[in-house]
């Protein structure tokens, strides 16, 4: 290269806008090349290898803007005062959001499955149990679950801080955990063994805290945030549409096939094995997923060999061998980012066919550039090299996001566990009442008593409502507003829409069923589905919007990046400790609401709750998630 031009090149490292307005004429080449620090556009004019020579490529690179971003058509807005809208497409690194999705697919689909059926297969350890111990039963069983990961969530959050573990095999371990919990559910013959075994998954689970903690570290631009933290509650809506569908068909075989299984031994002695199984092979194949595929994204771990990657690698690269076209060779060509939320991570890939001319060296691309032109590798730089104390965590703004967490925590948590128990418990039936204790006189509106009958694929179809509708709301409604309200305003006015659900629920019990299933068999008509759609959609509507707001407010209350698993561990125990506390205590209240013919006692009650959780709502702001800053922080 000429001196003229090196000079030329090094005034380009100062190009503005304006001086890309005069190159509208040149010839430019599909390939556009965006490291953080500048934006790169290939021409076909002055083309020189450093070395005097022609560059291989038919193009060479021109300057057109520092610091710019583009808008979503393409064109930069103005500095400053336009922010682009970000869709699906524009999330970065994809796979490895995918593999978080899939691990977290894997358990929603375990737990909704379950409860399909559970109210059944508590019924199957002692049918001489009367509806209301059942119900009490039921409440235990699912709080079980939480009260186990409240006592070792946190710890899992420190863990997943170490320099020692890491966030990828906290995750690994809770999902191992899940999987041999759920083959012993499946197998149990006892209400105590099946518990032993739902707190077992408890102990070793983690995850929640970890995967919210990992797309924090995978995501970390504000604007990307709204789409990337849907991803969870959206895994999770899908995880209910296909949990209860299948746990309430692959249910006790032998009762709901007998012409086909009424005669296997296996499933009589065990009915309720067979969907727990297939559970079990979705978590093995999670696991397998996130040990070959997901990256560590501690920055204390990342430079580590990970043989699980490694293997992953060799085996997608057999995969491609073996299906590559013939006449068209493969090649990897690095693309660099101008996303600051993916600066310091690894390179996303892009396939493409090898031309006829020779690229250029990758890294000379993608790699920073000195004042005279040549590339240099930048190594992985830690964004801060201290770590908060844990008795300096817990700022006011963090104290009151993790109490308005619980509180949301514990009304949701507790619909979930009630829900499937109403929906199972038998319809009232005048002619044959409750035998003791004697209940009240029957006088609605508050006064009544019974729940809907249904069998478990009906329960199951109900519960799947409950996702579709959420898969609506946040693929079509909650992105438009989110951008439009603000996280804490869309948080805010969602909370209003629980109140109004929990209060109306209990009337399902008494919208009057089809002339062709009177009293005691199940309800069903066209008016009882209407009725069920309607509460799951005023439900899903306060969820939809709630749930990844709350996640982004938990996210950013965290003083400090240190600690951020730690803040997720906090979160996740609190929330733990409120969804233990609610279905254990409410399940005893809505057994006792049976008895006495009170049955919407613990619905109203449930209803105060959310009010208070919308009151709590009013002293939490949104973080920015480094409040506290120690020496040797960067941005």
């Amino acid at each position: 290269m000429t001196g003229t031009q090196t000079e030329d090149w090094a005034r380009g490292l100062n190009h503005t806008e304006d001086e890309d307005s005069e190159k509208e004429g040149e010839e430019e080449s599909p390939l556009l090349f965006n490291p953080p620090e500048l934006r790169i556009r290939v021409t076909a004019e002055n083309a020189d290898d450093g070395l005097g020579g022609p560059v291989p490529l038919q193009n060479s690179p021109e300057i057109v803007g520092v610091g710019r971003e583009p808008d979503d058509r393409g064109q930069t807005g103005a500095a400053g005062t336009r922010e682009a809208v970000v869709g699906w497409a524009d999330l970065p690194r994809k796979q490895q959001l995918i593999v978080l999705t899939l691990a977290r697919l894997s358990e929603p689909l375990v737990q909704t499955s379950l409860q399909s059926y559970m109210f059944y297969q508590l019924k199957w350890f002692d049918p001489t149990l009367p509806d209301s111990v059942i119900a009490s039963q039921a409440g235990v069983m699912h709080a079980s679950f939480t009260a186990a990961q409240f006592l070792t969530a946190m710890l899992w959050g420190r863990i997943a801080d170490s320099s020692h573990f890491g966030r990828k095999s906290v995750l690994m371990i809770g999902l191992s955990g899940t999987m041999l919990s759920c083959i012993g559910f499946g197998f149990s013959t006892s209400f105590a063994q099946a518990l032993f075994f739902r707190s077992l998954g408890g102990i070793t689970n983690g995850n929640i805290g970890v995967l919210r903690t990992m797309i924090s570290e995978i995501i970390r631009e504000k604007k990307y945030q709204s789409r990337a933290f849907l991803l969870l509650p959206m895994t999770f809506n899908i995880g209910v549409i296909i949990g209860p569908v299948l746990g309430g068909i692959l249910s006790d075989p032998a009762g709901s096939y007998p012409n086909l299984f009424g005669n296997v031994k296996f499933f009589l002695d065990y009915p309720y094995a067979a969907p727990n199984l297939l559970s079990a092979f979705f978590l093995f194949s999670a696991v397998l997923a996130v040990w070959l595929g997901l990256e560590e994204t501690l920055d204390a771990r990342r430079d580590r060999r990970d043989v699980g990657i490694e293997l992953g690698s060799k085996l997608v690269r057999v995969f491609r061998a073996c299906f590559s076209r013939g006449g068209q060779k493969a090649v990897y060509t690095p693309l660099a980012s101008r996303d600051p939320s993916i600066r310091d991570a690894s390179i996303e890939v892009e396939l493409s066919p090898t031309s006829v001319t020779a690229r250029p060296s990758t890294s000379s691309i993608s790699a920073p550039l000195s004042a005279t032109g040549s590339a240099s590798k930048r190594p992985t730089r830690r964004r801060y090299t201290q770590r908060l104390p844990f008795r300096r965590i817990f700022t006011r703004n963090v104290s009151f996001t993790l109490i308005a967490h619980s509180i949301m925590a514990f009304h949701i948590g507790t619909f979930n566990s009630l829900w499937f128990v109403f929906l199972s418990t038998p319809v009232y039936d005048p002619a044959h009442p409750p035998p003791s204790p004697p209940a009240l006189p029957r006088r609605p509106p508050f006064f009544f008593t019974g729940g809907l009958g249904l069998h478990p694929r009906e329960v199951g179809l109900a519960m799947a409502t409950l996702g579709v509708l959420g898969i609506g709301l946040q693929l079509f409604l909650y992105p438009a507003l989110s951008a439009r309200l603000g996280t804490v305003r869309s948080w805010r006015l969602s909370l209003l829409f629980f109140p109004f659900t929990y209060a109306l629920a209990p009337y399902l019990s008494l919208v009057p069923s089809s002339p062709a299933s009177p009293p005691p068999a199940p309800k069903a008509g066209p008016a009882v589905w209407l009725s069920i759609a309607a509460v799951l959609l005023c439900h899903v509507a306060g969820r939809t919007f709630a749930l990844p707001a709350q996640t982004i407010l938990v996210n950013n209350c965290t003083p400090h990046p240190s600690v951020l698993g730690t803040v997720h561990g906090v979160g996740q125990s609190v929330s733990s400790l409120a969804r233990t506390v609610g279905p254990v205590l409410c399940g005893f209240l809505y057994g006792l609401g049976l008895e006495r013919g009170v049955v919407g006692a613990v619905w109203w009650g449930l209803s105060g709750v959310a009010v208070c959780g919308v009151l709590a709502s009013w002293w939490v702001r949104e973080g920015d998630g480094h409040e506290i800053w120690l020496e040797g922080d960067e941005e």
